[in-house]
């Protein structure tokens, strides 16, 4: 059966429907290209910034500006741009920086619960009314009549729109449960290089390294 028939047989909850997938589908791109981007430049990015911090500041600082479309290096750059910081300043700074891309990484996650909520139910109430159509169509003593052809549009339309709002729901959830465990393992990561470059400054700190501004 071609869509087009498939998504008039299914009622009026199907535009809605189709508007959530549309939704949905853009938002998975986005996030998509989003995540490709971190994955696959950042950890090569950190190493390079933490073995180039152990060397000179300023060296350090200049790669970090060069990559600022990554979270982890806007992270780092708060924190290495204070001026004479002491240890506690500058894990401040860091997990304040952290604080504040938390929101970039998690966006659209609501977005994300609202379709994987609202599409079944709206699957539901397209059910509801197949079957309203129906019972509405069927005329006691007229049942093998000309109301059949009803009653069997209604019942499509019911089924339709349910297994339409199920697909809708599954497709999305399982994006966003794979979106929700690169944030997890995002924040993960920002706690782990976070930390090692802490340690570095703490070093550098403690020896009396002068900082990027005075270097």
């Amino acid at each position: 059966m071609p869509i087009g028939n498939i998504f008039v047989l299914g009622g009026v909850v199907m535009i809605p429907l189709l508007g959530l997938s549309v939704l949905a589908v853009a938002l998975i791109l986005e996030r998509s290209l989003f995540w490709w981007k971190i994955v696959r430049r950042q950890d090569k990015i950190v190493r390079d910034v933490l073995g180039l911090y152990r060397r000179s500041a300023k060296a350090a600082i200049q790669k970090l500006e060069q990559n600022t479309n990554l979270p982890i290096a806007r992270i780092f750059l708060a924190a290495l741009e204070l001026e004479q910081a002491n240890s506690e300043e500058f894990r401040l700074a860091l997990e304040s920086a952290a604080q504040a891309e938390l929101p970039l990484l998690k966006r659209f996650n609501t977005v994300f619960d609202t379709v994987i909520s609202l599409s079944p139910l709206l699957g539901l109430l397209g059910t509801v009314l197949g079957l309203i159509s129906s019972f509405a169509s069927l005329k006691i003593g007229d049942v093998g009549g000309t109301s059949t052809s009803n009653v069997t549009a209604g019942i499509s339309e019911a089924l339709i729109s349910t297994a339409s709002g199920l697909v809708v729901a599954i497709f999305t959830l399982l994006f966003a449960n794979v979106f929700r465990g690169l944030y997890l393992r995002q924040t993960a990561l920002i706690q782990e290089y976070g930390g090692q470059l802490e340690l570095i400054y703490r070093r550098r700190y403690e020896r009396g390294v002068p900082h990027a501004s005075a270097q």
